[in-house]
């Protein structure tokens, strides 16, 4: 193996647990296997994040475009996947479930480059500062779920996010604020610890501040598992308990891929899909823009069209 691409590596790999640590999904992509010549190595790796960040190294022109669009079906399935890039005549026996993409490029090189998805704990924010909450946030931090404890006055919008669980125990100061501004992030839960009557008195103000009927037939009042009458630390549990049911169920997995997807197109001499950018070669023939994977398919078509 190539020391420098080691190294590069692993430098992937110390990204990738820093990303981990932010609760950013990401797709960690290692190459299995390699037919030369190729500038994937065994050992490359590489990181696509939900975003559109690409680090590391895992091939060139032709198989970089190919990974990014296989990491974002990566990462919306959630499941790991076996990729396959080069001339189909190189593959050999491939396992079940691999995905191969054929590529004419001309270093005629092949790579199996192993895809796994990484999918961020949940972001659970805790507002308020009650023995209750206190206690939820160590149950759930003994689960690894990031964990945010945050005052009911410390609490802002850009605190939350589309992914984040929002718990609210402020339990009755300034439950009103609180609930308005974490609606603005459309988390995925939103909770609240109070009774089935407050519950109906914070719907009725919420209601009269225009907030979507969608967001408030969504919202959890009171938050938890009914368990009759509790103790703070039982209550905590019930919480706990109604949304690892829900996570279980898929509910808290989903991804918001942030990367913009470009057009594709066909490359009339090789048949691979490229994508419509200007890096990709482009020639305008009339009134028509064709798109190639490398230049040479480009001037295989430029020499066809004055033949």
């Amino acid at each position: 193996m190539d020391v420098g691409r080691a190294v590069e590596g692993w430098g992937v790999l110390e990204r990738a647990v820093d990303l981990a640590r932010r609760g950013e999904p990401f797709v960690l992509a290692t190459v299995v296997w390699r037919e030369g010549p190729s500038s994937g190595q065994h050992g490359s790796r590489a990181i696509y994040t939900a975003d559109g960040e690409m680090h590391g190294w895992i091939g060139g022109a032709c198989a970089e475009p190919v990974f990014k669009r296989e990491a974002v079906k990566t990462l919306e399935a959630g499941k790991p996947r076996l990729l396959a890039l080069g001339a189909s005549d190189r593959f050999g026996d491939l396992p079940d479930g691999t995905m191969a993409v054929e590529m004419s490029c001309q270093s005629e090189g092949a790579l199996q480059i192993y895809l796994e998805p990484v999918m961020s704990m949940p972001h659970l924010v805790i507002v308020g500062d009650s023995p209750m909450s206190q206690t939820l946030a160590q149950q759930a931090g003994h689960l690894d779920w990031n964990v945010e404890l945050v005052n009911g006055s410390d609490f802002s919008e850009g605190v939350a996010s589309s992914n984040s669980i929002v718990v609210i125990a402020t339990q009755g100061h300034g439950d009103e604020e609180v609930l308005t501004s974490a609606l603005k992030s459309a988390p995925a839960y939103v909770g609240v610890v109070a009774s089935v009557k407050r519950g109906a008195s914070l719907r009725e103000f919420l209601a009269g501040q225009s907030i979507d009927s969608a967001q408030l037939d969504a919202l959890h009042i009171p938050a938890g598992l009914d368990l009759g009458s509790t103790t703070h630390k039982e209550m905590a549990v019930a919480i706990l308990a109604e949304l690892v049911q829900r996570r279980a169920a898929g509910e808290f997995t989903g991804v918001v891929i942030d990367a913009p997807q470009p057009e594709t197109a066909i490359d009339p001499i090789c048949g691979m899909t490229v994508d419509a950018v200007p890096t990709s070669n482009p020639l305008e023939v009339g009134d028509e823009t064709y798109y190639f994977c490398c230049p040479g398919c480009r001037a295989a078509f430029e020499s066809q069209q004055g033949a």
